[in-house]
């Protein structure tokens, strides 16, 4: 993880998921992604064993790769987080090229499918059963006290995004944001994006591409909680 210089990561913990192989991956990524010998792999991924999780909610742990993958391969340059119950199914080179490089994005994101408000997520959250009304309530509060604007959009694109991974300061305060309130992380990623003003540069792309960048395969099953 120390020799990494770009990542393509997912993880699965509580047995909520299986692990999906990418797909369409040029031999050069293959190249450069395969370092260790045979036994650390399943199929193209390289498996790193992790143990003393900090959270008893599996949500709340699997967002320590997702949010922080500049801390986990410090020497990387570029990063592309895969969700667990998506399967990968570009080159990652390519996606490199696309999102990032060619509009010198610092972050590829993509908007959401159905809501670009962060109140209207709000609700839906609720209403949907993926956290309590008084969780919602307490985050939402805060984020209304603090000023944040019921504006759907923010530079011209949807305020609301399908999280996926930035800056190191950005990543490190959308994660402090998870942990403060709950790990439904759509509802923090506009208000730390609110709050970084001068953050510039990202690319929000539709989610035509996000649909053409992975297979949704969907939960298995309900991740078990730590004991």
């Amino acid at each position: 993880m120390q020799t990494c210089k770009s990542v393509v990561s997912t993880c699965a913990f509580g047995g909520e998921d299986n692990l999906y192989q990418p797909i369409r991956m040029s031999d050069t990524s293959l190249q450069k992604g395969h370092v260790f010998n045979e036994d650390r792999f399943i199929g193209k991924w390289r498996i790193v064993i992790v143990k003393n999780l900090p959270f008893r909610d599996q949500r709340l742990n699997r967002k320590i790769p997702k949010m922080l993958a500049h801390r986990l391969f410090p020497n990387a340059r570029y990063s592309i987080w895969v969700d667990s119950k998506s399967q990968f199914r570009r080159d990652p080179l390519g996606v490199f090229e696309a999102l990032l490089w060619r509009s010198k994005s610092v972050l590829a994101i993509s908007v959401h499918g159905a809501r670009s408000s962060v109140y209207d997520e709000a609700k839906a959250v609720v209403k949907k059963n993926k956290a309590t009304p008084e969780e919602v309530k307490v985050q939402i509060t805060q984020y209304h006290q603090d000023g944040l604007p019921e504006d759907k959009r923010f530079n011209g694109n949807k305020a609301l995004n399908e999280a996926s991974p930035m800056t190191n300061l950005f990543m490190c305060l959308w994660f402090n944001e998870v942990v403060r309130f709950m790990s439904r992380d759509q509802l923090s990623f506009p208000y730390v994006l609110w709050r970084l003003k001068g953050l510039k540069n990202i690319n929000m792309f539709p989610v035509c591409t996000r649909k053409d960048l992975v297979n949704s395969m969907g939960h298995i099953r309900k991740a078990k909680p730590l004991g």
